[in-house]
């Protein structure tokens, strides 16, 4: 395959990543706003930033699904121009039904990464694949764009309706620049039927494994950037841009570990690496149980830095056990990935209401990190042959 034609296609699978990822996040930097003007209780704010989450986890599998049958181009360029509808929608609405229904649509936009991964692991030999998704995995860059983005464009509006109505316009241009120059690497190989696909989950434990590992460190990031900016600002007395712009930092962080997560993983493979990263994320997780802000930033970037390359190494070891399927397992192992950014948010507004503070949910991400390191030892590391057996 020509070099320069994959880091075409991985050039406009990250940009298209970034972009739908954006859009995916662009209400969670407004929730404490919405909570005020609406007048919303604990629990509505929380359902409001968690929403898009839930739509964006479930239907990631039978998106990749689509993607492995039909090819990343077709499926992202239309995916990207169906969510500008709700993104428009979003600008429209004038009370919390309307934002959860356009809300719950928008979740959509977080199907695209299962996507982007069928689309960019054809273009490279397993060897480079990690790289290669780590560096499209970047484009969870996105979520920073709207933390930072959001409130400084509503700032320069004057009102937040415009600044939906621009993303909107955003993903909806670059959906048509994708369907019309990407193009789907060369295959020879018969696409698999939908039954033939599912079979896979079926029999192999292993995606479902990875799965509950990505559940930890995908979900651990989505539910932190999304519930971060109102956590800051309820704590910490921050304002909105002042929050928006510490969490795009933990974003960055996250986003930029994620292809050292890959390359690493490369050279030293996936498993070993998630050894460090449930270990580092289950320590400094206990930092974000203090209410005060240095020690409870330094467990927040800390815990960034770890999930960041855990997100990496998971994608390595997905298209390496399961190359005929990636798009399918990718879906499966990203939807609960997604999952793992819907209940938490919840949890924490269930926890904040019965003991009004939230750090017993760091406790309980500390404890889940330590279990997942337990179990990566003992599948990986004590019975190796269970890997084998996935390829």
């Amino acid at each position: 395959m020509n070099s320069k034609d994959s880091i075409r296609a991985l050039t406009l699978a990250t940009v298209a990543f970034a972009i739908s990822f954006a859009v995916w996040g662009m209400i969670a930097p407004l929730a404490k706003t919405f909570q005020t003007d609406l007048h919303l209780s604990e629990q509505q704010a929380w359902l409001l930033i968690a929403i898009p989450v839930l739509l964006g986890s479930i239907i990631r599998l039978p998106i990749g699904m689509l993607a492995d049958r039909f090819g990343g181009r077709i499926v992202f360029g239309l995916l990207m121009a169906f969510i500008a509808l709700p993104a428009f929608m979003l600008s429209q609405a004038s009370s919390y039904r309307d934002l959860i229904l356009w809300g719950l649509v928008l979740g959509m936009a977080g199907t695209s990464f299962s996507v982007g991964v069928a689309f960019t692991s054809k273009w490279f030999p397993p060897e480079k694949q990690g790289l290669a998704l780590g560096i499209y995995g970047a484009g969870t860059i996105g979520q920073s764009l709207a933390l930072f983005g959001v409130p400084a464009l509503t700032k320069q509006f004057g009102n937040w309706q415009t600044t939906f109505q621009v993303f909107a316009v955003i993903v909806l241009v670059y959906g048509i620049l994708f369907l019309t120059i990407a193009r789907d690497a060369p295959s020879e190989s018969k696409p698999k039927s939908f039954g033939a696909m599912l079979k896979v989950l079926a029999e192999n434990p292993l995606c479902w494994l990875l799965g509950l590992f990505y559940f930890v460190t995908f979900g651990g990031f989505v539910a932190l950037s999304i519930g971060l900016p109102k956590l800051l600002q309820e704590l910490f007395h921050l304002t909105r841009e002042d929050a928006g712009l510490r969490v795009a930092g933990f974003v960055v962080l996250a986003t930029l570990m994620r292809p050292v997560g890959g390359a690493i993983s490369d050279r030293i493979g996936g498993a070993r690496l998630l050894q460090f990263v449930f270990a580092g994320a289950g320590t400094m997780a206990l930092g974000m149980t203090f209410s005060q802000i240095a020690p409870f930033t330094i467990g927040a970037l800390g815990v960034a830095a770890c999930i960041g390359l855990g997100n990496g190494a998971v994608f390595k070891l997905v298209p390496q056990y399961f190359p005929k399927d990636t798009g399918t397992v990718t879906g499966l192992v990203g939807a609960l990935g997604g999952l793992g950014g819907f209940f938490p948010p919840l949890t924490l507004g269930v926890i904040k209401t019965q003991t009004g503070s939230y750090a017993l949910g760091f406790v309980f991400l500390s404890l889940f990190c330590f279990a997942c390191l337990a179990l990566n030892f003992r599948v990986f590391d004590t019975r190796p042959r269970v890997t084998e057996a996935a390829t």
